[in-house]
């Protein structure tokens, strides 16, 4: 029975989908003594993952290569090789389209792709975040093609994934678990599953409760973030450093949770997870206007970010087009390698289209795609230059978007021209006439 081979940890997992949150997970069982098979098309991580390299910055290869060695993980191209597994996750990405609309054809694909090989006894987890009933409306009509029905003959349930990219306190192993199956057998089968990684696991009635709770930690912090990004900005008209705000009041031990401004927000689920939930409220002529103006206050940061760059530039007699622009991170923040809807994005076009010249410095990310949209029609590759004292003090305005730890921000402000602070990097360093912080007195003084 399956239940027993998990207690002995003798269930093989199958995981479908080896990026930022199926990779952690794949690591998580095989070094918990389960043999996994990870299974994604992309051929390159495929053969990284073979040769025991790693391409995600939070799993070193002294981590990944001895599980591969003893082959307790594998992967491949082949959707067969499901057949030999006994649980399998589905960790595919959930995109939204440009009219914010979400995209499922990832999780349809790898349902569909899954399906000829599924068996009896099968447990199916969908760790993929997405709108409410899409484990029941989408996932479970495509299984049950192979003839077999959910609950009976294979056992299906949602646990949202938890990851948190650049987190190393917080992993797969030690975060709490949610869970929901289609049926009661299901769900205590998935929490079993689920317990052997972490011990502390949560069961809820159903899947979409499961899904939804996702939702609602994602939308929390983005709606949270899209308050102290309106206090920001009222705090720059007010003559306000809402950095000195927010130190204060997390002075408080009840009752307050500090939240940062920025240039905007990104990832793989604050910038999508409203609009996910929005569309799928309008089913039940249901309207989300709080969460969506939350949504939109976060979208128009980018916006602002450029406002700023053009205040600064304008103190120096100069404007956005013809000048150079030194932009710092690119990432959808701190020491991650991972640009996924970062706001660097939205900036660097928006900065392209009114002429300005762009240069960034990403330790982590190489290479940076912009544009191919209403935004700037021109598809932009960019790559990262090296941050030498000539490239900073060339720059008509650095433009600091993300605070990596290895850049010395100190040497930055003094070999700088200008310098356009978005998260508050320079503040230790006290009030600087040529630095300009998001979210204090409009010309930069404190």
């Amino acid at each position: 029975m399956l239940e027993e081979k998990i207690k002995r940890r003798e269930a093989i997992v199958g995981i479908i989908g080896l990026g930022y949150v199926g990779l952690p997970l794949a690591k998580g069982f095989a070094g918990k003594g389960f043999r996994v098979i990870g299974i994604d098309l992309d051929q390159r991580k495929v053969q990284a993952i073979n040769q025991g390299k790693s391409y995600i910055k939070d799993i070193s290869e002294e981590e990944l290569a001895p599980l591969v060695r003893e082959g307790k993980l594998q992967a491949t191209t082949d959707y067969a090789e499901a057949q030999k597994a006994d649980a399998i996750f589905i960790c595919v990405p959930t995109p939204f389209d440009r009219w914010r609309t979400p995209d499922l054809s990832f999780v349809e694909s790898a349902a569909r792709s899954l399906t000829p090989y599924l068996r009896r006894g099968h447990l199916v987890i969908l760790q993929s975040t997405t709108y409410p009933g899409t484990t029941e409306e989408l996932v479970r009509p495509i299984l049950e093609e192979s003839g077999l029905k959910a609950g009976e003959d294979f056992h299906l349930a949602f646990s949202p994934e938890r990851i948190n990219p650049g987190d190393r306190l917080h992993t797969v192993e030690n975060t709490p678990k949610v869970v929901g199956g289609l049926t009661p057998r299901c769900t205590e089968l998935a929490a079993l599953l689920l317990s052997q990684l972490c011990p502390h696991v949560h069961k809820v009635s159903s899947p979409r409760a499961a899904e939804m709770t996702k939702l609602l930690e994602n939308i929390f912090r983005s709606v949270n973030i899209a308050l102290v990004n309106e206090m920001a900005l009222l705090c720059e008209r007010m003559g306000i450093d809402i950095w000195e705000v927010i130190e204060a009041a997390s002075t408080k031990p009840f009752g307050f949770m500090p939240f940062y401004p920025g240039p905007g927000v990104g990832g793989h689920c604050i910038p999508v997870d409203p609009f996910y939930l929005a569309w799928k409220a309008r089913e039940y002529d249901f309207h989300t206007r709080f969460i969506e103006l939350a949504a939109e206050v976060n979208e128009a940061m980018p916006y602002h970010v450029v406002e700023l760059v053009d205040k600064a530039l304008e103190s120096r007699g100069k404007t956005i087009k013809g000048s150079e622009i030194l932009v710092l991170g690119v990432a959808f923040k701190k020491d991650v390698d991972d640009p996924r809807n970062s706001p660097a994005e939205r900036v660097i076009e928006l900065l392209l289209r009114q002429g300005a010249k762009i240069k960034y410095n990403d330790p982590f990310i190489p290479r940076f795609e912009v544009g191919g949209n209403v935004f700037n029609r021109e598809k932009v590759v960019l790559s990262s230059c090296p941050l030498e004292e000539d490239t900073i003090r060339h720059a008509d305005c650095v433009l600091i978007l993300v605070a990596h730890s290895p850049y010395d921000f100190k040497r930055i402000v003094e070999e700088a021209q200008i310098v356009v602070d978005t998260v508050n990097a320079t503040g230790k360093f006290g009030p600087n006439p040529k630095v300009f912080r998001l979210g204090t007195p409009i010309r930069g003084e404190i």
